[in-house]
């Protein structure tokens, strides 16, 4: 990359447009320069609801950044955080007969899953795709295999993909401030990679991600993102809950599950809420433990969803699994990440650790890095020439 060059990132989130430009220096580290974050009302329920709007507001910051570095951006590297992907995991095979491993085969299955994928799935794009698995004469090989000698050898791919509007919707705000968009990136596969990289004995575990209205679980085997599946909850049915039960507004709620004295979780049946957490003479003789029951038994439900009795990951090797979970909401992040931890922790023995969100910088910086190296378990399709009828007929005559 060119340094003193401004490099263009932006990210969409379910909340927020972070617009961000970024200088290499002579040893290809990126520098965030400038950096604007933003509310995003253009795209709910992953979808974008104000095409026009979100144009506007694209323009508007772009410009901004523009002017304040004196350049203009050509081209922008996205990080999605809210639309609907899907994953598929997909295996080839090639029989060898005692040859060798060629570069070539690998090609041609990465090529045929490829075609497969896209033929059966033409209403999305691929994203990225991975090398989940090479198992020559049923012995795994961490590696790809080229030169060695075998009689049966299969590969398996990961494609995660994107629906084609939403990737049109994406592309046309950009294209419409003439700025193309270079590559998207998947921001639970940037996370990822984040803890791959500052863990460096981690390479199997699983990402789960809570925000107030959406979640996700992320799970990556020997560093390959093997799958993804996002909810369209959080953390606020918790607040909702509480709210329809007790017949209390949010921002009593809010006051409530703030004070400290929520981390004791041991009420008694005739402790209730004190007067304080009232205002304007609304008082509500309401039972703490009844608050503690209302959240674990949520709590419990949402483990279970994403987690514990979610079918769609069995087929996974998750035993004793090392799992990072994220909870954005800081006032359930402080006094009720132990029921987190209780209720996770009862999937097949998984190890938890909390964590807290990758600050934007860093994520940015690491999608930079993705987006100019690419990522070691990443597969790119080799593209093959199409022989003209006298080639294939030489090629059959002289071999």
């Amino acid at each position: 990359m060119q340094t003193d060059i401004p490099t263009l990132f932006v990210e969409i989130n379910e909340s927020n447009y972070i617009f961000a430009a970024g200088v290499y220096d002579d040893s290809q580290n990126l520098k965030i320069i400038e950096k604007i974050i933003t509310t995003n009302k253009e795209v709910d329920n992953n979808k974008f609801i104000n095409i026009d709007k979100a144009q506007e507001v694209i323009k508007k910051n772009v410009q901004a950044i523009e002017d304040k570095l004196n350049f203009v951006f050509k081209e922008v590297t996205i990080i999605v955080d809210n639309f609907d992907y899907s994953c598929i995991n997909i295996s080839g095979f090639k029989k060898l007969n005692g040859s060798q491993v060629l570069k070539e085969n690998i090609s041609y299955i990465l090529n045929s899953l490829k075609l497969a994928v896209t033929e059966n799935e033409n209403e999305k794009t691929i994203l990225h795709i991975f090398n989940s698995k090479s198992v020559l004469d049923g012995n795994r090989i961490e590696n790809l295999p080229i030169g060695l000698f075998g009689d049966f050898y299969s590969h398996e791919l990961t494609f995660f993909l994107i629906g084609n509007n939403d990737l049109k919707n994406i592309k046309k705000i950009f294209s419409k401030n003439n700025v193309n968009v270079k590559k998207v990136l998947i921001k639970n596969f940037v996370e990822g990679t984040q803890i791959i990289d500052q863990n460096n004995d981690t390479e199997t575990f699983l990402k789960i991600k809570i925000n107030k209205d959406r979640s996700s679980i992320s799970f990556f085997h020997k560093s390959s993102f093997r799958y993804l599946e996002c909810f369209n909850f959080g953390t606020s049915i918790i607040f909702k809950d509480i709210k329809k039960v007790c017949s209390i507004n949010h921002e009593i709620v809010e006051r409530i599950l703030s004070d400290k004295s929520f981390e004791n979780k041991n009420f008694e049946d005739n402790e209730f809420l004190e007067e304080k957490y009232f205002t304007q003479g609304n008082y509500r003789k309401i039972r703490k433990k009844l608050i503690i029951d209302i959240i674990s038994a949520r709590i419990e439900e949402i483990t279970n969803i994403i987690l514990c009795k979610n079918i769609n990951i069995r087929s996974f090797e998750l035993d004793n699994i090392k799992t990072y979970i994220t909870i954005q909401d800081q006032i359930i992040s402080d006094n009720f990440e132990d029921n987190f931890k209780y209720y996770f922790s009862k999937y097949n023995n998984a190890n938890i650790d909390l964590i807290n969100e990758f600050d934007t910088n860093s994520s940015i910086i690491n999608a930079a890095i993705l987006s100019a190296y690419g990522w070691k378990k990443e597969a790119i399709p080799m593209t093959q020439n199409t022989k003209s009828i006298i080639t294939r007929i030489f090629k059959y005559i002289f071999g």
